[in-house]
């Protein structure tokens, strides 16, 4: 609009330039009018537009062609500042001016219909709207040519307007070629450039394609806030765009951030009641109804009803809004006539605006519908949903993620109304759907955002299986869509990530490795500021500051790598049931365990209620039908695990005792490890071995705190451990017997890194590691790494001289040699082993400085100015190496190797990684989505399988153990199998027959002999 606005002043100082007096007066304020329209200084231009159409008036009399640009001028302002109905009549007399005074193909003429046109579609006025707009680019076209940046802007607003009105398709041709127009015309930078990508994300934003989205929006904000300034509307404009996007990704945080900026920036340059305001109020009120925060959302919607009642008046579309979202403050409270009243009122509108096929008419009827579910009227609510849905799919297409939630929504009317199959029938459209968008949406962004948009859809997961095991337990199609989607899902932003890595280190070009080069820097600056403590040099707000800007890059980088490898990854094979039971072996079966939390469709309520987390496992084996079995309630079974965990490996007994300097192997009770490890067994795996047939060998994928517990320690009703009677291989998820089918190819040959030499200066350093492990919890973090004295190990050294005659072709680095920076170069090595300390850090809240709002991830602020949130996992879990004492390991690295650093090694074609050290296969456990540790770095970093500990693990019963693993691995014995029989020979023996020394490592990933 500024464009077309600026020809037109441009054609009054041709006409006036040679003018004295008032006229000279008059072209000084156009010009004037001009930069404060263009920097959002609305009030300042009003007096200032008035001023100059009475001179022209008074000078040349009401029928001049500068008096129609003075009225333009003025119309512009006045839709600007949402008062429509005094810019219509000034628009037609422009009209009428023109008609008068020009040719009926000027171009002059092309800009006042334009203008016209901008107001009716502002009205949602399509119908008057249109034929204006398509007069308008036609004259553009023949007087100025197909590529004038005049005619983009014509195309750019019809494109608009067919959006508005669900017409994607022809949108989208509009909005594409006026981008390269633009671009093309007036250079990559320019605004209006700036205006073309926004007008192009946002349509592919309402189509659900978030990457395309995010990727435009993104340059339209990086050109705008350099070309207009931070505080322009259109920069608001932007924001408030971008931050829907994430908030439809669940990137809540960013989303609240953005909306924050655009509310103030509109209440800033814009009048108090805006239309621009109402409508960055209404955006933050929805952000706050997502997180169900009613108290923030309410007195922001009754501002924003208020603004659009008074500058549209009461039947307008952004009324519309408004009412439907405050009508769902009240139904969250119960107040359901009122509520009502409401979603019918923006019912009317909506239908009157945009007909009965619009989305905006489809999201009337879907928010009454689930009113009326919320009350328990299914009859009323049933069909409302039905033709919400048959409107969306007209409307969207049959793909779009809003067609999958009403298909969620229809699914729970149809289970509380009995009708189980239509159900399931829903469900399974509604979850093919959502697996469709999945495949794009994590495509790109960094791993934290691929969890925050799975985490939109979690609630839909937990119907999903609540409903086959609640609902329709004998259902066999219940019961494969329930494991599907579970197999489809479960580490599903892990998996992504490690496939986006793994496909850009396959091309490997320069700038592919720069760009890993780039992440893995990052991350390792990242953990040496988390891992500094007081010791460092930085004050601690500064400290904090460098953290989040690191964090933020790191994102960065992920999302770019992401966008890098999406374009050139191979199709990964689709997740099926099917799929995944032709990969198992013949002999064995999957048991996939499922936290989850039941739902109770026929409760009261805006959502269906969830009682306590249960766990469920489902096992399926290559041929036949998938079976399940509900395990019971959560809070019990994980109480129970960390009783097992604790017997396993009695850490206050051994410090005790060491205390004392007494035997520690009298914390070691074979019957009390046994009568805990039965308990587990008889909750989880006895229900599940009546499902197993004649399978020996199970592979096992854990959820919740079940993933830190050994399941080969349980102990059957006959005494047996499971380890006895089964071959047990880890997984994230099932979904790992398709990924692990694609082996890359390994580089150098098999390292072992041992014996760390600490303290360079002293190599006989003897401060006992249990004095800084009593002050893990509380202190460790504040410790300076260059005051803490790691003792030799001298265990991995025997470890690794045996290693050295085991295994054939390999390098080993100890002492001096096994630093970071060692460990940072290698690339694919055959195996992978790690002999040294290990540990791993509980969660504790950090401080973080204040940014101005309240963040929602953040707990409740402490003081004015410093908040508290969760310090990353993968930050609190790690390896010691050599130099970590003096803080030098190699060239400029400290001698923590983090999780977040392991993640960025190369290990893309590397067999098998062996953690001989402690506690490195745990880590911070999200339900359905691993565990975020060590465990979860090497998945990413590329490795076929792990070996790694769940405890502090004796020195030297590590040594024996590790030994004779590879002495079995060298004769051709699988992964699996061969950690398998080195646990029994330690069962039939007396020394180490305790589980502590047999049970504290396991095995995950490929589980077959390396060749």
């Amino acid at each position: 609009m500024l464009l077309a606005l600026l020809g037109t002043v441009l054609a009054v100082t041709v006409s006036v330039s040679a003018q004295p007096g008032d006229l000279a007066e008059a072209l000084r304020l156009n010009e004037q009018f001009v930069k404060l329209l263009g920097e959002g200084r609305y009030d300042e231009a009003l007096p200032i537009a008035k001023r100059s159409l009475a001179i022209y008036e008074r000078k040349l009399g009401p029928e001049h062609p500068s008096v129609a640009t003075a009225l333009d001028n003025l119309a512009v302002l006045y839709v600007e500042r949402g008062e429509y109905e005094l810019a219509e009549p000034l628009y037609l007399r422009v009209i009428a001016i023109d008609e008068k005074t020009l040719a009926a193909d000027d171009p002059d003429l092309a800009t006042s219909l334009n203008n016209l046109a901008q107001l009716y579609r502002r009205k949602r006025d399509f119908a008057r709207a249109e034929p204006l707009y398509q007069r308008a680019l036609t004259i553009y076209e023949k007087k100025l040519g197909a590529e004038h940046p005049n005619v983009a802007t014509a195309l750019d607003n019809l494109g608009l307007l067919y959006r508005i009105k669900g017409e994607y398709d022809r949108a989208e041709l509009l909005h594409q070629r006026a981008l390269r127009i633009r671009e093309k015309a007036l250079g990559p930078d320019h605004p209006d450039v700036a205006g073309s990508l926004g007008n192009l994300a946002g349509l592919y934003l309402d189509k659900g394609d978030y990457g395309r989205a995010e990727s435009m929006y993104q340059r339209a904000l990086a050109i705008s806030e350099k070309r207009l300034g931070a505080n322009h509307p259109d920069v608001a404009s932007l924001l408030n765009n971008l931050a829907r996007l994430y908030l439809d990704k669940g990137d809540y945080e960013r989303a609240e951030l953005m909306y924050q900026r655009a509310l103030a920036i509109s209440e800033k340059v814009l009048d108090a009641n805006h239309p621009d305001v109402a409508a960055s109020l209404n955006n933050l009120a929805g952000l706050y109804l997502t997180i169900g925060d009613l108290d923030r959302a309410e007195p922001l919607l009754q501002r924003a009803l208020a603004i659009c009642e008074k500058a549209f008046g009461p039947e307008h579309p952004n009324v519309a809004t408004s009412l439907n979202n405050l009508a769902s403050v009240y139904e969250k409270r119960g107040d359901y006539a009122r509520a009502e009243s409401m979603y019918q009122r923006a019912l009317k509108i909506n239908e009157k605006t945009f007909g009965v096929e619009h989305r905006d008419f489809a999201e009337s009827l879907n928010s009454l519908a689930l009113l009326y579910y919320g009350k328990g009227d299914y009859s009323r609510a049933e069909p409302l949903s039905q033709r919400a849905l048959a409107i969306r799919e007209k409307a969207l297409g049959a793909d779009h993620p809003d067609v999958a939630a009403a298909l969620s929504n229809l699914a729970a009317m149809h289970a509380a109304l009995g009708n189980y199959e239509r159900a399931i029938i829903d469900n399974s459209r509604g979850a093919d759907i959502r697996e469709k968008n999945l495949a794009l949406v994590l495509a790109t962004g960094s791993e934290k955002q691929k969890q925050f948009y799975l985490d939109t859809i979690y609630g839909e997961t937990n119907r999903i299986v609540s409903l086959n095991v609640k609902e329709a337990p004998k259902d066999v199609a219940a019961t494969r869509l329930a494991l599907t989607t579970i197999l489809r899902r479960k580490g599903r932003a892990l998996d992504a990530m490690s496939d986006q890595i793994a496909a850009l280190r396959r091309r490997a070009t320069t700038e592919d490795q720069k760009l890993l080069d780039q992440l893995a820097a990052a991350r390792s600056e990242l953990a040496n500021l988390q891992l500094v403590g007081a010791g460092g040099n930085l004050t601690p707000a500064a400290r904090l500051a460098q953290i989040a800007n690191l964090t933020e890059e790191v994102e960065k980088l992920e999302a770019a790598i992401s966008r890098r490898s999406a374009e050139f990854r191979v199709e990964a094979q689709s997740v099926t049931l099917a799929n995944v039971q032709a990969a198992l072996p013949s002999d064995a079966a999957l048991v996939e365990i499922f936290s989850y939390p039941p739902f109770n469709n026929t409760a009261k309520g805006d959502m269906p209620s969830s009682g306590p987390d249960h766990y469920v496992a489902y096992v399926v084996r290559r041929e036949g039908e998938p079976q399940f079995v509900d395990l019971g309630k959560a809070a019990p079974i994980d109480a129970n695990a960390e009783e097992l965990r604790s017997a396993l490996a009695p850490d206050a007994c051994f410090a005790e005792k060491r205390k004392l300097k007494q035997d520690t192997t009298q914390c070691l009770d074979v019957d009390a490890a046994k009568q805990a490890a039965r308990a587990v067994d008889e909750e989880t795996m006895r229900p599940v071995r009546a499902l197993l047939g004649n399978a020996k060998h199970i592979f096992l994928s854990p959820d919740g705190a079940l993933n830190l517990i050994p399941f080969a320690s349980l102990v059957d009703e006959n005494g047996k451990y499971l380890v006895e009677s089964y071959t047990l291989t880890y997984l994230t998820s099932g979904r790992d017997l398709l990924r692990l089918q694609i082996a890359g190819e390994s580089k150098d040959p098999p390292t072992v890194l041992a014996n760390p030499l600490y303290n360079l200066n002293n190599a006989t350093a003897t401060q006992a590691l249990g004095t800084q492990t009593a002050k893990r919890d509380a202190e460790f973090r504040q410790l300076d790494f260059t005051k803490l004295l790691y003792p030799p190990l001298s265990g991995t050294a025997k470890e690794a001289t045996a290693l050295a005659t085991l295994i054939p072709n390999v390098r080993v680095w100890t002492d001096k040699q096994a630093t970071e920076a060692a460990l940072k170069g290698v690339s694919r090595p055959r195996i992978l082993h790690i002999a040294t300390h290990g540990f791993f850090l509980p969660d504790q809240p950090q401080p973080v400085a204040n940014s101005g709002g309240r963040q929602l991830i953040q707990q409740e602020a402490q003081g004015d100015s410093v908040g508290l949130k969760n310090e990353n996992p993968m930050l609190r879990s790690g390896l010691i190496l050599a130099g970590v004492n003096q803080r030098s390991s190699g060239a400029n690295e400290d001698g923590v190797l983090t999780a977040a650093e392991a993640a960025g090694l190369d290990l893309f074609g590397t067999k098998l990684v062996v953690l001989s050290a402690c506690e490195t296969g745990i880590g911070e456990v999200h339900n359905g989505d691993s565990v975020y540790g060590l465990r979860r770095a090497l998945v990413l970093a590329g490795s076929e399988s792990q070996v790694m500990s769940l405890w502090k693990v004796s020195d030297e019963g590590t040594q024996e153990l590790m030994a004779d693993y590879y002495t079995r691995l060298q004769r051709g014995e699988g992964r699996t199998e061969a950690l398998r029989q080195v646990q029994l020979e330690m069962i039939r023996g007396e020394k180490r027959k305790h589980p502590f020394y047999w049970a504290s490592f396991i095995q995950s990933g490929a589980w077959t002999a390396i060749e």
